[in-house]
């Protein structure tokens, strides 16, 4: 895990060097190496393994020729994984849209005041309504 993250910043670095697309090309093929050096009978990726050949896809034309251990289907795969976890949990935020609903009892002296005084408009209604205490635009009570 630490030799994988001295890895990136190594990258990063050279990166911004110049030489970028054999840079990337080493990192990547250098990526692989250290997935394959793992003591497991199966080389298997982790999260950040994935998220590196993700991020290469992303910022480097040509990463499918150096990619050896999956195929590029693959990495496309986890890609559109990743950007439907994302947009997933984007729309869970369950954040109020729009204006707080108009209490019952306040709607119903509206309706009250309307029909006592039917020469009033909206705006001497929210006027009525600022004195006796109730934070409502006008807009509010002209369609209510």
């Amino acid at each position: 895990m630490c030799s994988l993250f001295f890895l990136w910043i190594g990258g990063l670095i050279r990166l911004f060097r110049g030489r970028g697309n054999l840079v990337l090309e080493n990192l990547g093929l250098r990526q692989q190496l250290a997935v394959l050096k793992r003591r497991h009978p199966r080389p298997s990726l982790g999260l950040f393994d994935k998220l590196f050949w993700v991020v290469a896809r992303r910022v480097w034309s040509a990463w499918k020729q150096y990619l050896i251990i999956v195929t590029p289907e693959t990495v496309v795969r986890w890609h559109r994984i990743g950007f439907r976890i994302y947009w997933r949990l984007i729309s869970r935020v369950q954040a109020q849209v729009g204006r707080k609903p108009t209490p019952k009892e306040v709607r119903e002296l509206i309706f009250r005041m309307v029909a006592d005084n039917p020469t009033w408009g909206a705006p001497r209604i929210h006027g009525e309504l600022l004195m006796l205490g109730f934070e409502l635009s006008e807009r509010t009570i002209s369609v209510g």
